[in-house]
């Protein structure tokens, strides 16, 4: 068992990168309390094929195959594409809040996948240089396939931002990631009806699932990043998160406390 701070966050509405017809903000606020969490976690299946090479920029099918999961984006493969940046806060699409992290990127449409891309890391080289960000947003079109939309500071790092817009190879990673799990519930959630959130996730989320009258009920993904009980069953039970890579965490029973942060003991291993 783990006690844990709750940090309660109020979002008011979601800004889209690039979307002038989208508006909003995300606002902090308010209290900490303590919460009880366990988890347990299923490993991920193993594969007997060979680490792929850190070093080698080309597509690596055995790092590809061992996330079985995976949707456009896949680890071990690199992509060749666009960067240009915005003026981000962390917030966006992916309906986080606001983040003292300026890493964080757009990620385009296609790529994006209604949502399947929020919360990953990717590893962005240009010019000799290289960071580590989090996609927290959508590009929209005229965003390109393969293109990212840095945030300002992100793309300093790896040009003057003045270029406006420089080429870019990029990757999927599974980075080092000293903070837990966490789940929230969506605004407006109760037993009949409620979304949920995972956040802080280091790999990737590709289901998440409740259980409801002792059976596990896998949740549709909403194109804003939550997983939705549309007549209520499992609000409030044990949650089920898998990752691309086949891992599963189960978090027992957390109250439906809509729009509070609530933590966890677990994360996904790194790969």
């Amino acid at each position: 068992m783990l006690a844990g701070v709750v940090l309660v966050l109020v979002t008011a509405g979601v800004a889209v990168r690039g979307n002038a017809e989208v508006t909003g903000r995300a606002v902090a606020a308010a209290v900490t309390t303590t919460t009880n969490t366990s988890t347990t976690t299923t490993p991920p299946p193993v594969s007997s094929s060979p680490p792929p090479s850190s070093s080698s920029a080309q597509p690596s099918p055995v790092a590809a195959a061992g996330a079985p999961l995976a949707g456009k984006i896949k680890p071990g493969v690199a992509r060749n594409g666009p960067a240009t940046h915005y003026d981000s806060d962390g917030s966006g699409a992916c309906s986080y809040d606001r983040s003292p992290d300026p890493l964080t990127v757009a990620m385009n449409w296609s790529d994006f996948e209604d949502s399947k891309a929020c919360g990953a890391y990717v590893l962005v080289k240009a010019n000799g240089k290289s960071i580590t960000v989090r996609v927290t947003n959508l590009c929209p079109a005229p965003c390109r396939v393969g293109q990212l939309d840095l945030s300002k500071e992100a793309f300093a790092r790896l040009a003057n931002p003045q270029q406006g817009e420089i080429a870019v190879t990029w990757t999927l990673v599974s980075p080092p990631l000293e903070k837990k799990i966490s789940l929230r519930y969506k605004t407006g959630s109760s037993q009949w009806w409620c979304g949920i959130q995972a956040i802080d996730h280091r790999n990737p989320v590709a289901r998440l699932e409740v259980q409801a009258g002792g059976q596990w009920k896998e949740l549709k993904r909403a194109e804003y990043n939550y997983f939705l009980s549309e007549n209520g069953a499992g609000c409030g039970g044990a949650v089920a998160i898998t990752d691309i890579w086949g891992e599963r965490i189960v978090v027992n029973a957390l109250p439906v406390r809509p729009d509070v942060v609530q933590p966890t003991s677990a994360q996904f291993a790194a790969h």
